[in-house]
């Protein structure tokens, strides 16, 4: 068990701050603005429009709530990996499809229980916002899991 809370802390961190980095550089690259915009969407998923206007204290918030939702999903991921790997043992399509469920889940379950302020969809949009959770966090998810697994038998 301590293995597994060390795995899942370490995983966590690195796929939470590669999706970040990716959605502050992707945001930036895309509207010119500043990235902190993305920590206070984030943060208005709880606080709603006054994330908006909160400083860095929402960004701070912002930033606190992206990590313990990537810790989440880690978290799942570590604990389906015994039971996928023996279904998809490929690792990169592995994490292709949980970059998708990621992407699904957030999309479909837990942004519309939040207080962010409606956007809207749009297939572009939809497609980069996959491709990050892919490359950034399905993808080293499986990567990660299959390599701290103890039997070298393990996909």
């Amino acid at each position: 068990m301590k293995n597994l809370s060390l795995n899942v802390i370490k995983a966590g961190l690195m796929v939470g701050t590669l999706d970040i980095l990716a959605a502050l550089i992707q945001f930036y690259l895309k509207t010119q603005k500043n990235p902190i915009t993305v920590l206070n969407f984030i943060a208005s998923g709880v606080f709603g429009k006054e994330a908006f206007s909160g400083g860095n204290t929402m960004a701070a918030f912002g930033l606190f709530f992206h990590y313990i939702i990537a810790l989440g999903f880690t978290l799942l991921f570590f604990i389906l990996y015994p039971k996928l790997k023996g279904f998809i043992q490929n690792k990169f399509f592995l994490g292709s499809a949980y970059g998708v469920f990621i992407w699904l889940t957030m999309q479909f379950i837990i942004v519309p229980m939040s207080r962010v302020p409606s956007m809207k969809l749009s297939v572009q949009g939809a497609i980069t916002a996959i491709l990050i959770l892919i490359v950034c966090i399905g993808i080293p998810l499986s990567i990660y899991a299959k390599q701290s697994t103890p039997n070298p038998k393990n996909n």
